[in-house]
């Protein structure tokens, strides 16, 4: 079909070593890469990091990525998030991974007049990624091309998730066909970002599974072709 990697999210970290490496051999014989993978919070914790160290490396993943975070509501509650990550990045760095965040509608919804994205940016090291999800950031209100230029070299990857206002569609939109500028988006995270690769992520459908990634693909084409 053309896709050339994939994320894998939290259940991975419930296969066997063996199961691990078997997926490995099937992404290999496709030619696809894993990219990265989605991680609970627990994952990254001291109790469970080198087991989630070991499947990424296993996996050939780059980016060991917080999927979320507990609801937190204070701005010294997403400090204390952010301390997590660093002291993440310092066991997986070794290792050569690195340590990620992924948003949603709560890190750019502000609180104390901040907004805890800028938190989470502002108390991480650099080399903590800060993985865009383009919908969540749309429909809190936030502008995704102001933040990627407000953290340049920080915004590696980005979920590529459109959205529409109108209740009946909002995330069911394919690509390119809600309010997302995927254009400029992308120019801004090449240019500024230091984006590296671009996940296609779809929250339901009114087409069947494949026909649904192959619609997104070719809508992705056509602002990057092959």
């Amino acid at each position: 079909m053309g896709y050339q990697g994939v994320e894998f999210y939290a259940p991975y970290f419930d296969w066997t070593e063996l199961q691990t490496k078997q997926m490995r051999k099937l992404l290999d014989d496709l030619g696809i890469r894993c990219f990265s993978t989605h991680n609970s919070e627990e994952y990254l914790h001291p109790e469970n990091i080198q087991k989630t160290r070991d499947r990424n490396l296993i996996l050939g993943s780059k980016y060991v990525v917080q999927a979320s975070s507990k609801p937190q509501t204070s701005l010294d509650g997403w400090k204390t998030v952010a301390a997590g990550l660093n002291t993440a990045a310092e066991q997986l760095e070794p290792a050569g991974l690195k340590a990620g965040y992924h948003n949603h509608q709560p890190e750019f919804t502000p609180i104390e007049r901040s907004r805890p994205i800028e938190i989470l940016a502002n108390e991480t090291k650099p080399s903590v990624m800060l993985q865009l999800d383009i919908g969540t950031c749309l429909e809190a209100g936030s502008d995704p091309v102001a933040w990627i230029r407000a953290n340049p070299g920080r915004i590696r990857s980005m979920h590529c998730k459109d959205w529409s206002p109108d209740p009946a569609q909002g995330y069911s939109v394919l690509f390119g066909e809600g309010t997302a500028d995927f254009e400029n988006i992308f120019a801004a995270g090449e240019s500024v970002g230091g984006v590296e690769c671009y996940l296609i992520e779809q929250e339901g459908s009114r087409f069947p599974a494949l026909e649904t990634v192959r619609k997104c693909l070719d809508a992705y084409r056509k602002i990057r072709p092959a």
